[in-house]
């Protein structure tokens, strides 16, 4: 293989790809970037098996051919070569890069033995606005499991029905759900998408274009310019949101978000080191007392609300209801609760198009 790009080009695409790479694996291609010329283009591919990333770019090909470069190694060093043109040669071992007056070698391995992607993913798909794709997956990927434990939960589930996504994620904790309406179908379907392929596409995602995403025989294809994302689904069945999310609820509370965010995040500093980073809402008839209580010190800020209902008292994780009220998007919020020791919810006061719910954290006082 014999090539001439420019450093620019090909720094971007590796950038790109080596996202893609394994990173802890047995198989030592799976670590590496391959890099194919055809005609008068440069693909660069990685994938570990789970997710693949694949960019193609311009490059003045002198000799086609395929090889394998360490992932890690030759993305770090074309990255500082962005300003030069580049020569790439290889023999069976090594690849020569040559740049100005200076050159340098890399071992390479065989692409004989880098696992062939198919690409060839079309027989179902759905189109959405890239604004709203990426609403979808800001408004759901934080409450994905982390663990191995249930590795279904490691993915956001996508439910198209009648033209419109519900996507919904939780890890055991907490969930997330969204809905909106998409420009198109191909018709209904349920996947399963690993949280950490929708990040890739979050990130290639870009303006106020339009994104279609191609589903095929558990695998999904994202392609937007000259780079394509291919990522398998997991497989099994996920939780069903219906029977878990409380139809009805004992107390009501409509509160300020910007107080309540800022009342929550002071009294989660003194307790941010412990186990569950508790933190504990004193629901009464006009305001809600929030309070945390450590080694360090204690706090007790009351929030005026407009309360409906009885009182409550309820502990929680002060993580999970920060970032629940983020992600929430109007400037009144609507807490509701049923009892200490089971879930609560948190949605805007007027858009209802996402739900986020939380279980309480047992105390000795709710035990």
């Amino acid at each position: 293989m014999k090539l001439v790009c420019e450093g620019i080009d090909l720094s971007d695409a590796v950038l790109k790809v080596v996202k893609a790479c394994a990173t802890k694996t047995v198989t030592p291609v799976l670590e590496c970037i391959k890099l194919s010329a055809r005609n008068d283009s440069l693909i660069v591919l990685a994938t570990d098996g789970e997710i693949s990333i694949q960019k193609t770019i311009k490059a003045d090909i002198y000799e086609e051919g395929d090889v394998c470069v360490p992932g890690r190694y030759f993305s770090d060093f074309i990255k500082k070569l962005e300003g030069v043109q580049l020569t790439l040669s290889t023999d069976e071992k090594r690849m020569t890069i040559v740049y100005a007056d200076s050159q340098t070698e890399m071992q390479v391995l065989s692409a004989a033995d880098f696992p062939v992607i198919d690409t060839d993913i079309n027989e179902n798909s759905f189109r959405l606005k890239t604004a709203d794709l990426k609403k979808f997956i800001n408004a759901t990927s934080f409450c994905c499991a982390s663990d191995d434990s249930r590795p279904i939960l490691k993915g956001c589930q996508f439910v198209i029905r009648n033209n419109e996504l519900c996507a919904t994620s939780l890890d055991g904790f907490r969930l997330a759900t969204i809905h909106g309406e998409l420009i198109s179908a191909t018709g209904d379907m349920e996947i399963v998408c690993p949280v950490r392929t929708l990040s890739e596409i979050e990130k290639m995602i870009d303006g106020d274009g339009e994104t279609e995403i191609f589903v095929q025989k558990g695998r999904i294809l994202v392609e937007v310019d000259d780079t394509v994302l291919t990522s398998r689904l997991y497989n099994g069945d996920f939780i069903k949101k219906e029977n878990i999310i409380p139809k009805e609820f004992t107390t009501k509370v409509k509160v300020d978000k910007a107080a309540l965010k800022a009342s929550i995040e002071r009294a989660a500093i003194l307790v941010r080191n412990d186990k569950n980073s508790l933190i504990i809402f004193d629901v009464t008839a006009d305001k809600i007392e929030i309070s945390s209580n450590s080694e360090i010190g204690s706090v007790q800020e009351p929030v005026k609300a407009q309360v409906e209902g009885k009182d409550v008292k309820i502990a929680m994780n002060s993580k999970f209801i920060i970032e629940a009220v983020n992600a929430l998007t109007e400037d009144k919020l609507v807490l509701a609760f049923n009892s200490q020791i089971q879930p609560f919810i948190c949605e805007n006061e007027e858009a209802k198009d996402r739900l986020y719910l939380i279980l309480p954290v047992r105390t000795m006082n709710n035990a």
